[in-house]
């Protein structure tokens, strides 16, 4: 008789975001006429950069002849791509990274949650607290986190690094000692950083106790401040602590294309093994390679009118996120976040849990401040333009008044 692999079973509920989405859409069905400001997921809203389609386009094109076909992608992925990576992500800034410990693969999710699969199973991690779930859900999966304490709400065999107003939202080096250290920076969720002496500080701790660091770095692109690292290899001694997973979901809007790295430096061994040849055993085993064409749109993010494009792109998403997180903070918010990465994180009021907000902004919002039976409707166009008209010629030089006024009709 089969058996299951019952340390599925200790996972609490579905996935974070699987959970979001049937909520928002079980919402949507029943109000088919509620326009929903969608807050959960990171997902990008801008079409790809023109240089990025005009190489997919190049890319398909060659698909077509016999000459320029391409069919399985090298394990690590195309050298061409990689190269790009090694100069413009790590060399360009100081950090000794190599083409050949670039491993390409199809995102950073599936990175993230596959790296834990080349360590042993008595090993302990510590992630932060909030943390991004694919590190908890993942190592619960390989049966290396024991059993969830449903008062707690967390598990019994992982550190938890809290990371709270008192601490800048960031970790403090946890008093047990872990083998595994989970960090993300700029972080998801809570859009908080740490400059590069601190991060410096984990490094030396990783080296001393003989730890592994899993670095995520997929918003690194939003950073905007000079002493917040791009990279953990921008610290010395990294080579021999680090693994660093990167996407092309945050920089470049890839979420449609999938494309991602996770860089792991020769230098870094468990005794006489580098963890390089085990990942490369693994890539092998499991990947088939990321389509040719999504790497060669890859490369085009490293090109000159590529970087301006999702630089441009970038800039739309933190003016985004500055709108959110003024708002928030004028409507009597506790607010962290927007500055180096596109995530606001606020205080629940009343003491209310995530989810009993999260329910109460999705049902309850709208109909406490209008009433059950308000309908916004949009206005025309032409009225639109003059009352926007009328606003701006009104209290340009009063934007007190203005924020007011907009809270006040909105």
């Amino acid at each position: 008789m089969f058996k299951i692999n019952d340390n599925y079973l200790k996972l609490p509920g579905s996935y974070l975001f699987s959970t979001i989405a049937k909520k928002v859409n079980a919402y949507s069905e029943a109000n088919p006429d509620k326009n929903i400001i969608r807050l959960g997921i990171g997902d990008v809203t801008q079409p790809l950069a023109p240089a990025i389609i005009d190489s997919l386009h190049k890319a398909v094109d060659e698909m077509g002849h016999a000459e320029t076909f391409h069919g399985y992608a090298p394990d690590l992925g195309y050298e061409f791509l990689r190269n790009a990576i090694a100069k413009n992500d790590y060399q360009d800034r100081g950090a000794d990274i190599k083409a050949d410990e670039i491993f390409v693969s199809d995102g950073a999710k599936c990175d993230s949650g596959n790296i834990q699969e080349i360590f042993a199973q008595d090993n302990k991690i510590a992630v932060c607290d909030p943390v991004y779930p694919v590190y908890v859900d993942t190592n619960v999966m390989a049966g290396r986190t024991g059993e969830y304490n449903k008062e707690r709400g967390n598990f019994d065999n992982v550190i938890y690094m809290p990371c709270t107003k008192a601490t800048n939202f960031a970790p403090e080096i946890p008093k047990e000692t872990p083998d595994i250290i989970y960090l993300c920076f700029p972080n998801n969720p809570t859009g908080s950083t740490i400059t590069k002496s601190q991060l410096q500080e984990w490094v030396d701790y990783a080296n001393k106790v003989g730890a592994v660091i899993i670095y995520d770095a997929a918003y690194e692109a939003y950073i905007s401040e000079d002493d917040v690292p791009h990279s953990i290899y921008e610290c010395e001694g990294a080579r021999t602590c680090a693994i660093e997973l990167r996407s092309f979901s945050k920089n470049a809007g890839f979420t449609g294309l999938r494309l991602g790295f996770t860089v792991i430096p020769r230098d870094l061994k468990s005794g006489e093994t580098t963890l390089h040849s085990l990942w490369a055993r693994r890539h092998g085993t499991k990947f088939n390679g990321a389509p040719y064409i999504v790497q060669r749109a890859g490369e085009a993010v490293y090109s000159e009118a590529g970087k301006n494009q999702t630089k441009e792109q970038i800039a739309y998403y933190m003016k985004n996120a500055k709108v959110i997180k003024e708002g928030l903070k004028e409507a009597g918010y506790s607010v962290s976040g927007g500055v180096n990465a596109p995530y606001i994180w606020l205080k629940t009021p009343d003491n209310m849990s995530s989810w009993d907000f999260f329910d109460y902004l999705l049902e309850k919002a709208l109909q406490r401040k209008y009433g059950e039976e308000v309908k916004l409707e949009p206005l025309k166009d032409e009225t639109e333009k003059k009352a926007n008209s009328y606003i701006a010629d009104r209290y340009s030089d009063k934007k007190y008044v203005l924020r007011e006024t907009v809270k006040r009709h909105t």
